[in-house]
């Protein structure tokens, strides 16, 4: 059923000024937002009298949260204590030499059912052999983003080619909830021509482009070696920036290229998670945004991670920002809540139709029980604490309610849409068959770092 009324909860509409509806009520007329008010208000509204009532009370109602860099993938655990590009060539890229179409879908299936059971209703995915993914993203009921790795240095990613084609048969599908980007791995990983022929496809389908940049010094340091400009000055110069641009990482961003995103309309995802795990540094989220940047949240792979956990991702955000700066005004939670909803939905393009609890929006909904020990006490009115709860306290754990377009797709905690122990043995033999395809392929192929004598 898409016509419900939400009642008695602690709502959150995300819309910029901070509102706080409380006790509010939602109602919901055929996946869309009829009206957001005051419960007493609501509980008689015309079209509210012959819907199913759901009592949120003590829950906290946010938009659906927008997970703005993920990689599908079936590393989790097994890939650890390496910096980036050591990291990447010992088992990033073998991992991709190894994988086939069905192995990718698998691990689709399994990173979308894990992030919508956390409150994740829109991704934004790097992955390969996406047909897959959107498959998944269709029959799961969630909204992606597929962005394929493409590079054309190594000849284990993806093409454009393939990329035009995953456009011509995924541009908007599955009532729009799915949708193409054209994709670029890095710009070590693919030639400077690449990035123009990228930049040309965008333009032909009037799509976004997703790419990662500025996530070591090192990088940053080479772009400027190799180029003579560092990387957001490069990617400008090479036209991918001329459209909508969303830039995963961008933790060493000079003002110049801050001032460049910001004039072009470019966004940056924040993955603090990681950052810190893969030590890449702590990008001045804080700094981006008072220069008018549009900052998402993103929580990277399952490998460098290790979780697609959003709430969680809130926290990190907030405590990374208050460690780099050493000043604990930093990291606000409305800040970080802002990023993952309203910021997250702007970076994709979708905040027409999504990223807050407005009048004419699709109802994208996350109800988290705020009833456990562990945000008592909960205050409410002058002492008001909820959102701080939600960043500080609240894990994915705690959601118990998720909608996507009014479709209720996580009911009482539990994914309604697919079988998720199905989804999990299926992502397990995957796993077992990509380790094994690996292991027979040999030692790993030399990656950008190795090929430019980066040393560790």
């Amino acid at each position: 059923m898409t016509s419900f009324l939400l009642e008695n909860a602690i709502v959150i509409p995300c819309e910029g000024d901070r509102t706080v509806i409380d006790p509010g009520s939602v109602l919901v007329v055929d996946g869309r937002i009829e009206a957001v008010d005051r419960t007493d208000l609501l509980a008689t509204h015309p079209a509210a009298a012959n819907v199913e009532r759901i009592d949120l009370t003590d829950h906290l109602l946010i938009p659906g949260l927008h997970n703005a860099h993920l990689h599908s993938g079936l590393l989790r655990g097994t890939a650890e204590g390496l910096a980036l590009w050591e990291w990447l060539e010992q088992h990033v890229d073998p991992a991709h030499r190894a994988l086939t179409p069905e192995i990718a879908e698998a691990a689709s299936w399994m990173a979308y059912t894990e992030g919508l059971r956390t409150g994740t209703t829109s991704v934004l995915d790097m992955w390969r052999f996406m047909e897959g993914s959107a498959n998944a993203a269709e029959k799961i009921g969630i909204r992606a983003t597929l962005a394929p790795y493409t590079a054309d240095k190594y000849d284990w990613f993806d093409t454009l080619e393939t990329n035009r084609r995953l456009l011509e048969t995924h541009h908007n599908v599955a009532n729009g909830r799915v949708r193409a980007w054209v994709g670029l791995e890095h710009m070590f990983y693919c030639s400077p021509q690449m990035f123009r022929d990228a930049a040309a496809l965008a333009e032909e389908f009037d799509v976004g482009v997703h790419t990662h940049s500025s996530e070591t010094v090192w990088e940053v340091e080479e772009s400027v070696r190799q180029y003579g400009m560092r990387p957001i000055e490069v990617f400008a110069d090479r036209g991918i920036l001329d459209g909508r641009a969303v830039i995963a990482h961008g933790v060493w961003l000079d003002e110049r290229e801050v001032d460049v995103c910001v004039e072009r309309g470019t966004a940056v995802t924040h993955c603090p998670c990681s950052n810190m795990k893969l030590t890449s540094g702590a990008a001045p989220i804080g700094a981006y945004r008072d220069a008018g940047m549009t900052v998402a949240l993103g929580t990277d792979g399952e490998k460098e991670n290790n979780n697609l956990d959003m709430i969680e991702e809130l926290k990190f955000g907030s405590l990374l920002a208050k460690l780099s700066t050493q000043d604990p005004a930093a990291g606000d939670p409305w800040d970080l809540l802002e990023m993952a909803t309203r910021e997250g939905a702007k970076a994709l393009g979708l905040d027409d139709i999504t990223g807050t609890i407005e009048v004419g929006k699709d109802a994208d909904l996350v109800a988290v029980n705020m009833r456990a020990l562990h945000f008592v006490p909960l205050f409410r009115n002058q002492d008001f604490n909820a959102v701080a709860h939600l960043v500080f306290s609240a894990s994915g754990r705690d959601v118990t309610d998720v909608w996507v377009q009014g479709n209720r797709l996580v009911e009482a905690g539990e994914v309604t849409s697919v079988d998720v122990v199905e989804v999990a043995n299926r992502a397990q033999e995957a796993a077992e068959d990509l380790f094994a395809r690996r292991r027979a392929m040999g030692p790993p192929v030399a990656g950008p770092a190795a090929q430019l004598g980066k040393t560790v």
